[in-house]
């Protein structure tokens, strides 16, 4: 029996004139509408939609942390799955003939800065101190909060969270738009990948409805991080300059530090956005690279080296053990705040699932530009510079710079110097204690100055996606009106949301977001694997040998 030739067209309407020449009026307006009815909703009835967001956290929380579990563990198994097997490890992004754009560190640069970076400043320190004190481990038992003992622990629940399952979560979906747009021919847009599924029901309202929620998922993915980042950012300016008016008596910065901050970044991010990928994006990526790099170097050298080592290779066995078994559990609370499963639900649904909505909300913006810089790379090639690679750096900066902040609470005389302040004072406050003031502000400077890279590249390559996906996959550079919209809606939406509930408010409705496209993500899984399962069958069936069509 002959097998249905795939998909290779997949019609968009796009307008032809007018301030949306080149767009499809559906999607670009239908997400301004959207986006503009929280930014209302939130700037005019602040108090409201805090409380409303705080209650709808909880209910998500209690009702959906299953399927957030599962579906990530499903991308991790999808990946390496069609990695690792050698029928489809050696298919190509592209053309037979087709090359790589950029060379392989400009490459993981772009992918990088877009994809973690910021949340790895903040979280490099105060992730692993947290989990020194507290841990699912600690909640059973098995080790003993802020001692020698949990720390395996306290790295071993760290590297779940900034490990395989979030640049799986991106991987899925810049390998499945990767394939279908330079192996297929169709559109770089999030619906191409569904195409094995709905067919030419996409080039329809189905499909404008999917790039909606893209869109409606970057810009809260994507606000969530830079909500983090402005935070850090305004805490390293406070650390320089002193500035009272920017830090609060709990050691966090002021709204009013954030939304300054975030002024700076966005300006500057929307200038790197009008000059596209190849220039203001491309350099940035290369210098905040090296000044990672860096940074990194300073600690292996200044830092608790022996300690950092020790935590790296051990963590990083005990993650690749753990991981089925951290993956598939999924605790439910009882009912009682005090019982140990409910401690353990509450410990999940504020950590873990929390991280897997993040990374699922950021994931059509990161994935999108993966497939977009990814061209010309087989699946294996792909998997491992978008998924292994990452998380192993990821893994180094944890072992570094949270073992140093670890190894000077426990044994180098810090006492709660680190732990005191908020988790966007973490990184400074360690500084502060390693160096004398003269250095420390030098070393302040330095991490200001990369964090702020970081930030404007992920900020104007979220633009450009946005504007990528509501031009139908077109990716080319837009004309500077609609990067200037994307760029002040985008600040609008993080200023709105923080007077409203400050970073809680974000992430709130960040999960909301994320919840629908994960299925649109689990949904790219499968048509990814039936695609590539067809094109075998069809090459049996034919008796031919060649690269999927």
């Amino acid at each position: 029996m002959s097998i249905k030739e795939p998909l290779t067209e997949l019609p968009i309407a796009l307008d032809n004139d007018g301030f949306y020449g080149g767009f499809n009026k559906i999607v670009a307006l239908g997400s301004k509408i959207a986006i503009g009815l929280l930014i209302v909703w939130a700037a005019v009835w602040p108090e409201k939609a805090g409380a409303f967001l705080k209650g709808i956290r909880g209910t998500i929380d209690a009702n959906t942390g299953a399927w957030y579990m599962y579906v990530m563990a499903f991308y991790i198994i999808v990946c390496l799955g069609l990695a690792l097997w050698p029928a489809t490890g050696k298919l190509k992004l592209g053309a037979p003939e087709d090359k790589p754009e950029f060379s392989s560190f400009s490459w993981f640069s772009m992918m990088f800065g877009a994809g973690i970076g910021i949340g790895m400043l903040t979280y490099a320190t105060a992730e692993p101190i947290y989990h020194f004190g507290t841990n699912p481990d600690v909640i059973r038992g098995f080790a003993e909060g802020s001692s020698a003992d949990n720390v395996r622990s306290a790295y071993k629940w760290s590297f779940l969270h900034w490990g395989f399952s979030a640049w799986g979560c991106y991987a899925i979906v810049g390998l499945s738009l990767g394939f279908f747009s330079y192996s297929r021919n169709l559109p770089l847009t999030i619906r191409s990948g569904l195409t094995p599924l709905f067919g030419n029901a996409l080039s329809g309202p189905l499909g404008h409805v999917i790039d909606i929620v893209s869109v409606v998922a970057t810009i809260l993915g994507v606000s969530v991080t830079l909500g983090y980042g402005v935070s850090q950012f305004a805490s390293g300016v406070f650390n320089i300059t002193g500035a009272g008016w920017m830090m609060n008596a709990e050691g966090s910065p002021t709204n009013t530090a954030m939304i300054m901050a975030l002024v700076i970044v966005m300006t500057a991010s929307t200038l790197s956005a009008l000059s596209g990928v190849g220039k203001g994006i491309k350099w940035l990526s290369n210098i905040n690279m090296g000044l990672s790099f860096f940074i990194l170097a300073f600690f292996l050298v200044f830092g608790s080296t022996i300690f950092a080592f020790k935590a790296l290779f051990v963590g990083m066995w005990d993650y690749i053990t753990a991981l089925p078994s951290m993956s598939f559990t999924v605790w439910s609370g009882d009912g009682n705040a005090e019982s140990e499963i409910s401690k353990l639900a509450g410990w999940q649904g504020g950590w873990t699932i929390f991280y897997w909505a993040w990374w699922i909300a950021f994931a059509p913006f990161v994935g999108l530009f993966l497939a977009r810089i990814s061209k010309g790379r087989t699946f294996r090639e792909y998997v491992l510079g978008a998924m292994i690679v990452p998380s192993v750096m990821c893994f180094v900066w944890f072992a570094f710079v949270g073992g140093t902040a670890i190894d000077l609470t426990l044994n180098g005389g810090a006492g709660d110097a680190i732990t005191s302040v908020g988790i966007s004072s973490q990184l400074f406050a360690m500084i502060n204690f390693m160096l004398t003031p003269g250095m420390a502000t030098a070393m302040s400077f330095i991490i200001v100055v990369l964090l702020l890279t970081y930030l404007v590249t992920s900020a104007d390559s979220a633009v450009l996606i946005i504007n990528t996906i509501a031009a139908g996959g077109d990716a080319s550079q837009k004309p500077k009106m609609h990067i200037i919209v994307w760029g002040l809606i985008l600040t609008f939406v993080i200023g709105a949301l923080l007077l409203a509930g400050g970073l809680a408010a974000i992430n709130t409705a960040m999960i909301i977001c994320a919840l629908p496209f994960s299925a649109i993500m689990a949904l790219m899984g499968i048509s990814l694997i039936k695609a590539v399962v067809r094109d075998g069958m069809r090459e049996l069936a034919t008796g031919e040998n060649k690269p999927a069509e």
